[in-house]
């Protein structure tokens, strides 16, 4: 692709071509649509809502018929972590489920309903715990907490849960509980959502490109398509094999395997656009040989090129140079509550030039000055989006089609809307 096609617009292109980001940057946070409220999803267009609170993990998708997925929606106590906190956002008087539901009656097309909801893995950042929650309530003979997608659900209405470890949760192993009763939480959970409310669940499919699909249109946007690439351990190579990347280990009985690697991941793609998605898709082992299997590398030989990546596991020591090779993505989104996110290398080796060519940039939720006092002097932090350092929510937007591609911030402050920046791409 041409320099000159990286960024349209002429101030924007002109930015790109001088290789200086902080005149880019400078050119979104002036576009027209600055300190106005945001339009909102029109009919053909793909977006994905990084949703900032400050600590958790959730992104709503809409898809270019109307049909809507929440990812994630986690709430956990990040503000326990002290000075490694980051500021939670709009504020602390509510939890983060109401939060996220607040934002999407604001964004969906379809009100409360919610056709997906999909869990990436069993960790609370992601789905909420029974030890960090907004309220416990008797329903149906007994205790029903609210944390993250429970208490999402007092506020939407999900038809169709997707999990990855659905109906017995023991895929690879027996789910345990580790930490924060995280698995029962969402045992109860789901049980309560099909009992009372006509949920259904649906174990997630490794390889299939035909499970999360549009319910409304599908056949008016042929170009729009998800293929699940992992799960449980397990990879899909675009050949059709299933790659079990735990097999040898399974063989000495383990008890539990780090909930990090079972994480669900997608590539998204719309025409020529490419979205690449995987939760906290991170773990490694020594082998006998005494080096170390990484699965952000084995996951790198079946990833295309994308135009947008989210960043796995927050960014803490993760992301290796193999797997930012093969994705080789423009934009980085990364979904923050902590200061040990974005650590130091991995935005490093983001920003390495070494690895592939081309410029891209970082979108995190939030870029605290903490973090930039800290770093302050470091190469990378040019091509971190000076638009997070106060936090925002990240909105992906993928026009009719997939050839254009825009990354908008706005204000997780409250809950104005208010476009904070825009740079507008070409895929």
């Amino acid at each position: 692709m041409d320099r000159r096609d990286f960024l349209k617009g002429s101030a924007m292109a002109t930015a790109a071509l001088m290789f200086d980001w902080e005149k880019a940057f400078a050119a979104g946070a002036n576009a027209p649509a600055v300190g106005k409220v945001w339009k909102g999803w029109k009919p053909g267009h793909f977006q994905a809502h990084f949703i900032y609170t400050g600590v958790s993990e959730s992104i709503f998708m809409i898809f270019p018929d109307g049909t809507t997925m929440l990812l994630d929606c986690g709430d956990h106590n990040a503000v326990g972590r002290g000075k490694l906190a980051v500021p939670v956002l709009p504020s602390p008087d509510k939890h983060a489920g109401e939060w996220i539901a607040r934002y999407i009656k604001r964004v969906n097309p379809n009100g409360r309903k919610v056709d997906y909801m999909m869990l990436s893995h069993y960790h609370t950042d992601h789905g909420g715990s029974a030890s960090f929650y907004a309220d416990k309530v008797t329903r149906a003979g007994g205790d029903y907490i609210m944390s993250g997608f429970s208490q999402a659900a007092e506020y939407l209405d999900f038809s169709k849960a997707f999990d990855r470890c659905w109906p017995d949760y023991n895929d690879p192993l027996p789910l345990i509980e580790r930490s924060a009763n995280n698995v029962t939480h969402m045992r109860n959970f789901y049980d309560f959502m099909i009992r009372h409310r006509g949920m259904t669940v649906e174990k997630f499919r490794v390889g299939a490109t035909d499970q999360v699909s549009m319910l409304r249109s599908p056949g008016k946007y042929p170009e729009f398509s998800i293929r699940n690439i992992c799960g449980n351990g397990r990879i899909a190579a675009p050949d059709g094999r299933v790659i079990d990347l735990y097999a040898e280990r399974k063989k000495d009985n383990p008890e539990y395997f780090n909930e990090n690697g079972m994480s669900i991941g997608m590539i998204i793609s719309y025409g020529p656009f490419k979205f690449y998605t995987a939760g906290d898709f991170s773990d490694s082992w020594k082998l006998p040989d005494g080096s170390t299997f990484q699965v952000e590398e084995a996951i790198a030989e079946v990833c295309p090129k994308v135009n947008v990546a989210k960043i796995n596991h927050h960014g803490h020591y993760s992301m290796p140079a193999k797997l930012l090779g093969a994705l080789q993505a423009q934009v980085y989104v990364s979904c923050v509550w902590d200061q040990l996110h974005n650590v130091a290398p991995v935005m490093e080796r983001i920003a390495d030039r070494s690895i592939y060519t081309g410029d891209r940039i970082v979108c995190p939720g939030i870029f605290p000055k903490e973090r930039r006092e800290e770093d302050a002097g470091k190469a990378w932090l040019d091509v971190i989006n000076t638009s997070s350092f106060d936090g925002g929510h990240v909105v992906l937007d993928v026009t009719k089609g997939g050839k254009d591609y825009s990354i908008t911030y706005l204000t997780a402050a409250d809950e104005s809307m208010k476009v904070l920046s825009v740079l507008n791409f070409k895929s």
